[in-house]
């Protein structure tokens, strides 16, 4: 490939360097080299709505937090292990509700509309703990 140079006030400057200090490479923008980076090549897993409302939540209320994240390059690990961790925190209330209360499949099979009025109860009171204990604390 080619490397293409500008002049600058009589200086001739490339519009790629390598510095082999640091091994990267550094694109010119206007004055100034600004380093070529790129995240890696990794296949990413969508982050679930858990993840996605406490990420709106700390980019609201945690800004040092969020920021120190996302500079660290942590923050995608972070609201993908959160997001599991309220998934199962979600399901495992659930399911202690549903049997402390008789909420069965039996129930379902005898009169659905009551199961699921008493199911939907219940998953909103799950959903209720876990904003409280992971998403918005």
């Amino acid at each position: 490939s080619t490397i293409q140079r500008f002049v600058e006030g009589g200086l001739i400057m490339e519009k790629y360097i390598y510095d082999e200090n640091n091994g990267l490479w550094y694109e010119l923008q206007g004055d100034y080299y600004i380093p070529c980076l790129k995240l890696p090549d990794e296949e990413q897993v969508e982050i679930g709505i858990w993840g996605q409302r406490h990420l709106s939540y700390i980019q609201k209320h945690c800004k040092p937090f969020y920021n120190k994240m996302l500079g660290e390059h942590t923050l995608y690990d972070y609201l993908l292990q959160l997001d599991k961790d309220a998934e199962d925190m979600f399901n495992r209330f659930v399911k202690q509700m549903a049997e402390r209360e008789g909420v069965t499949e039996r129930l379902n099979a005898e009169n659905q509309l009551e199961w699921v009025g008493k199911i939907n109860n219940i998953r909103q009171r799950a959903t209720e703990i876990v904003n409280a204990e992971l998403i918005y604390a």
